[in-house]
């Protein structure tokens, strides 16, 4: 009996106060998704729209909000820009957008060619220079280095090595310039991941670096090296052509740049060969300095890829960075 009433006196407490018990608070409803704003032909136009053979049009366009832009004949292009073209025929050019949720957008211009091209005329478009060689202008991609393994060095050029803040040794501080704002040198400005515009023309070379708004001018006629030549962050270069590759010799480096992980003295020498593929240049470069290493460094190919889609590289402001030291050991 007396366990029948103190199980009922339990009851009595324990109702009262799973009654009064708050709920559970409910879970707050999922925000509906925002609607991903459509792609969309802003304009997409060409000027003049009637020309004769051989005469240059501007094709203009814009869009909003793409995932890819395409133009016939032309290939991936820019959300917004214009393009010179120079049409044999007369030709319609398509601008293609792909949007989001798998949507298609296409917008058409015509472009009327009077007359024709002479066989000479015609030549210019073969991706060749007047001399036969390849035509290397447009713009590339950056590439990385191939084999990282370098040579041994030379007794007493570990001071050559640069060593981060998570692997200093022996209190080597040596750092690189990156972020300085100076030029990166060679081969190093072509790892930098911005875009480079060639101009090539029967005579020279010419290479221009988005980062950081730096250049090359490179004779392609197999001079010499002058004598003497001054220190430069991108030395001096002379090319000659071993049948389709163009082969760049530079020294008079300063010793102010990065290779691969390594401080140079002036003494680098670098040895570079371009050859056309249908994606891009084939890039191999040869490094040596006797001050450093016991060998040349063969850094193996690689292949700058091709942008149809940029006419020419941006200007860049660089910035100095004045504690970029900080992600270094001090």
């Amino acid at each position: 009996m007396k366990s029948l009433l103190f199980t009922a006196c339990l009851l009595s407490m324990t109702l009262p106060a799973m009654a009064q018990a708050p709920a559970a608070p409910a879970k707050p409803a999922a925000a509906p998704a925002k609607p991903v704003p459509p792609a969309r032909i802003v304009r997409f136009t060409a000027k003049p729209t009637t020309v004769a053979a051989g005469q240059p049009i501007v094709l203009t366009w814009s869009t909003e909000n793409p995932n890819s832009v395409t133009i016939s004949n032309i290939g991936k292009v820019t959300a917004r820009g214009t393009r010179q073209v120079t049409p044999t025929a007369t030709t319609t050019y398509t601008l293609t957008v792909a949007g989001p949720n798998n949507t298609t957008l296409t917008q058409d211009v015509k472009v009327t060619v009077t007359g024709t091209l002479s066989s000479a005329a015609k030549q210019d478009d073969t991706g060749k220079l007047p001399n036969g060689k390849p035509d290397f202008s447009g713009v590339y991609d950056f590439a990385g280095l191939r084999n990282p393994n370098p040579p041994a060095l030379k007794p007493g050029a570990e001071k050559f090595r640069i060593v981060r803040a998570a692997e200093r040794i022996n209190g080597n501080t040596t750092i690189t310039n990156g972020s300085d704002c100076n030029p990166l040198g060679v081969p190093q400005s072509f790892v930098t991941p911005y875009p480079i515009q060639f101009v090539h023309t029967p005579k020279q070379l010419v290479m221009l670096f988005e980062y950081p708004n730096t250049f090359r001018v490179i004779p392609t006629d197999g001079r010499p090296h002058t004598e003497d030549p001054d220190p430069t962050f991108m030395g001096e270069g002379v090319a000659r052509w071993e049948g389709d590759t163009l082969v760049v010799d530079s020294i008079g480096f300063n010793d102010k740049t990065e290779v691969n992980g390594f401080m140079h003295t002036e003494a680098l020498h670098v040895v570079e060969r371009f050859t056309k593929v249908p994606t891009g240049l084939n890039y191999e470069v040869t490094v040596e300095d006797p001050n450093v290493w016991t060998a040349p460094w063969v850094m193996g190919a690689r292949i700058l890829p091709a942008r149809p889609d940029l006419e020419k590289v941006d200007e860049f402001v660089c910035e100095s960075t004045p504690d970029y030291s900080k992600f270094f050991a001090k």
